[in-house]
């Protein structure tokens, strides 16, 4: 029985490999410049396109591609299959570049998305962005909040009461500690961004 759980997980992680590219030189072109620098942490072979599966807030599926490090990059991949098994919703998924690496407009678009070679909030350091270790989720529904309980994004204003139910597709985006997408990441290892003590970033994942 072990064995056929093995060949059953390593068949499973060859088929998600599929969904998985290299950085080739067009998508490089697009990046450099912008969301890629010489001075970033990680280069651009380290990092790989993840195209994902995800239900929309339009309640159908959708397709969308997702920058990672190259080595969680199949964790990414099955994250991502779990996230659509239990329903729950994202409202679209986007490279930065879609949004000329500007992290302030693709949260007010309410865009998922990972890479970004960029500082941390109010740091000097590199943020897990940079090195491809990091996803944002549903930003506009689950915001980051200052140590004053306040949030740059006036369409977050509402979720600073955080509470997760099913009156609408929204609401059902929202990430508090019960949260099944939550534990889902844990599952995985990573960190969440809620349960940070002074700040708050409920969007943010980080491994």
């Amino acid at each position: 029985m072990k064995i056929l759980l093995f060949l059953v997980f390593i068949l499973t992680s060859y088929l998600n490999a599929s969904n998985i590219r290299l950085i080739d030189e067009n998508y490089a072109k697009q990046m450099e410049g912008i969301t890629y620098q010489k001075e970033c942490p990680v280069s651009l072979d380290d990092l790989r396109i993840v195209n994902v599966k995800y239900l929309g807030f339009d309640e159908k599926e959708h397709f969308g591609d997702i920058v990672v490090h190259k080595d969680i990059s199949l964790e990414v991949s099955q994250i991502f299959e779990e996230l659509l098994a239990i329903n729950y919703p994202i409202r679209k998924i986007f490279p930065i570049e879609k949004y000329n690496g500007d992290d302030f407009e693709s949260i007010e678009d309410d865009n998922t998305s990972a890479f970004n070679c960029r500082k941390a909030e109010g740091s000097n350091k590199y943020s897990k962005h940079s090195y491809g270790k990091a996803i944002d989720i549903n930003p506009l529904e689950n915001p980051y909040v200052y140590k004053d309980g306040t949030t740059s994004h006036k369409d977050s204003i509402k979720y600073l009461t955080r509470v997760e139910n099913n009156d609408s597709i929204e609401n059902k985006a929202v990430l508090t500690s019960s949260s099944k997408a939550v534990q889902i990441f844990k599952k995985y290892g990573w960190k969440w961004g809620g349960d940070w003590k002074n700040i708050k970033d409920y969007q943010h994942f980080n491994k």
